[in-house]
């Protein structure tokens, strides 16, 4: 009976599941026909509060993540929504202004907030105000607001411009203390990214090569801002910005204005009625002080979904993983089929691929060369934006290109292989078990992760890394029309900034989207069109329903100012940790761009199934 009562429970169990899946699905379909409905817009102040970060593409939430409430999602806004929200405004006579709210902005990619820059002095040049207001101005945020016609501070709030620079965990002592073994398999004198696993301190090339990339991406910050706002004391506040806060008595937004950063120290009432006036008086549900236009609800009306023009649009974002993947992800199976769907349309005469990645998966980025070679056999055009970050994996998908734009602040090369392969016998000899065997060739049971990999292993595994590198550098060196040993030269790993990449002859000239869309149409002899089409996997029923679920949040993230430069501890904890856990949990490989930063999107560490071949995990392992 207590079998059958079990029984029972389970069928049960299951009945409430599908009850409760079908009931989502049903509310979910009601909810998006009642949002599916575009807001009326009216005349007012189109509000853009940006609380998070400017992306390329946005990702969508888990499923998981919506219905359990676990965490907190960071709302994403797509550069290229925002760019083209900002042109339909300008001539939209219902928008009498822009109020750029950055209270809760958590920034973006240098070279993207140079195209929304842009994008604000168009908008600007029609005779329409913008107005930036925030708390705590740091370094991305301030190089939007400079593009303000005028910027407004709390009176408790600050402009902290602190530079490109950061500190990164090194794991060494860690590791031994643990008594786990790197084994280390590179080639590449500046491919840094092994760097944390096998020292305590960065090595001279790596910090040479970083100080370096560094320096040039404050020289192009510093160049933005002075642009912007020519009467700024820039330099002076970023040599001293301490001594110009004792000058100003210690009033920190003092010190700002005497920079000449700011315009205005005012609160936010304030600041509402200044947008009043330009805008009118907010309605009695407004949560905002004046006639205020919903971002979202904006952005609805004027951004063209369905968009059919001749030139195809690949967004490559994030780091590229191999299979299938959600958006902001660069799945290589998901981003092929979307370029070989795309060009199977007599439609399509071009394409403009955008690129943001720090790498990822040499097989997945070999798949989406692939396509894109299928493309140019079709006499397609191809012709590549970089954006912030083009590094590694993400210079490897743009050996196709017939022209490469970047900015002169975009991150790319990192021209290298590497591999890293834990093995864990001083953490067996430290506690005291032993691990034995038997083998009938010598790759049996290899990798051996517990004694750690064989010679022939590791022999096996350095040699698949100088393949794929002396791999790497042809392509780079057939795309670029220069020999292999010249690409050697400039490889090596090293992280360039675009200015000199494109010196070195990695990229052919600066510009962004509308430079590709211009160049691909000049290519496919298309005269003045411009028109363009995103080629993107559709989103999914499940992603679909998170989205709807997830929403839309425009309500100001103040904080003080303080806090809101100090950064997120336990987010720096979490990243620690979570490199650990990648090296920790099994054999897998990284590519991953020291530095380039964190990467947005970080794929699942790879189990290791014990029926794979030795042979089929290292193919799976090396990435670039």
């Amino acid at each position: 009976m207590r079998l059958v009562r079990a029984i029972w429970k389970l069928l049960v169990g299951i009945k409430d599941a599908l009850v409760l899946l079908f009931l989502l699905l049903f509310f979910g379909g009601i909810y998006a026909g009642l949002s599916s409905r575009t807001p009326k817009v009216s005349d007012g102040v189109l509000t853009m509060a940006l609380n998070g970060t400017v992306v390329e593409q946005a990702s969508q939430p888990s499923t998981t993540e919506i219905l359990s409430g676990q965490g907190e999602r960071t709302h994403q806004y797509q550069l290229r929504d925002l760019i083209a929200v900002l042109d339909a405004a300008r001539t939209d006579n219902r928008v009498k202004a822009v109020a750029l709210d950055l209270d809760g902005f958590l920034g973006g990619g240098q070279a993207a907030l140079g195209d929304l820059g842009v994008a604000i002095e168009r908008f600007k040049a029609s005779g329409k105000p913008v107005l930036a207001y925030a708390t705590g101005y740091t370094d991305d945020g301030y190089m939007l607001a400079a593009h303000a016609s005028e910027v407004w501070l709390n009176p408790l709030g600050t402009v902290a411009i602190a530079g490109p620079g950061s500190q990164n965990l090194y794991y060494k002592g860690l590791l031994e203390k643990l008594g786990v073994t790197a084994n280390i398999y590179r080639v590449g004198t500046y491919k840094s990214a092994v760097e944390p696993f096998i020292r305590n301190d960065m090595s001279p090339e790596a910090k040479a090569a970083a100080q370096s990339l560094g320096d040039t991406l404050l020289e192009d910050w510093r160049g933005n801002v002075m642009k912007a706002r020519p009467g700024a004391k820039v330099d002076a506040y970023l040599k001293d910005q301490p001594g110009a806060v004792v000058a100003a008595g210690g009033d920190l937004a003092i010190a700002a204005r005497n920079a000449g950063l700011v315009d205005q120290i005012a609160d936010r009432r304030a600041y509402d009625q200044k947008l009043a006036k330009i805008g009118g008086e907010a309605g009695a549900k407004s949560k905002v002080g004046y006639r205020s236009i919903r971002l979202d609800s904006y952005t609805k009306e004027k951004v063209d979904r369905a968009s059919r023009g001749p030139i195809g649009v690949v967004t490559i974002a994030g780091t590229i993983v191999d299979g299938k993947a959600a958006l902001g992800t660069a799945g290589g199976d998901s981003i092929a089929a979307a370029i070989r769907k795309g060009v199977r349309d007599d439609a399509v005469k071009a394409l403009v691929v955008r690129v943001d990645s720090p790498g990822g998966s040499v097989l997945a980025s070999e798949r989406i060369r692939q396509a894109l070679l299928e493309a140019k056999e079709k006499k397609l055009p191809i012709v590549i934006s970089m954006g912030s970050v083009a590094a590694s994996g993400g210079y490897w998908v743009a050996t196709p290109g017939d022209y490469i734009f970047a900015e002169p602040s975009t991150i790319t090369g990192s021209i290298g292989v590497f591999g890293i392969l834990p093995s864990f016998q001083g953490s067996l000899a430290k506690l005291g078990i032993g691990a034995d065997g038997i083998k009938t060739t010598p790759l049996s049971g290899e990798p051996d992760l517990l004694n750690g990999p064989s010679p022939a292993a590791s022999q096996l595994m350095q040699a698949g890394v100088d393949s794929i590198y002396k791999r790497f550098i042809g392509m780079v060196a057939e795309a670029r029309r220069k020999s292999p040993a010249e690409i050697d030269r400039i490889a090596q790993g090293r992280v360039w900034d675009g200015g000199t990449a494109r010196q070195l002859g990695l990229v052919d000239g600066f510009g962004g989207m509308d430079a590709a869309v211009a160049k691909a149409a000049e290519l496919a002899k298309l005269g003045d069109e411009r028109g363009v089409r995103y080629l993107e996997r559709p989103a999914s029923l499940r992603e679909s329903i998170a989205a709807w679920f997830d929403g839309t949040e425009e309500d100001s993230g103040t904080t003080d100012a303080l806090a809101s430069l100090a950064g997120s501890p336990s987010g720096e904890i979490a990243r620690a940790l979570a490199e650990v856990q990648q090296i920790l949990a099994g054999p897998s490989i990284q590519a991953r761009c020291l530095e380039c930063g964190p990467s947005a999107a970080m794929p699942p560490a790879a189990k290791a199934q014990q029926s794979q071949s030795f042979l089929a995990l290292a193919a799976h392992w090396l990435w670039s």
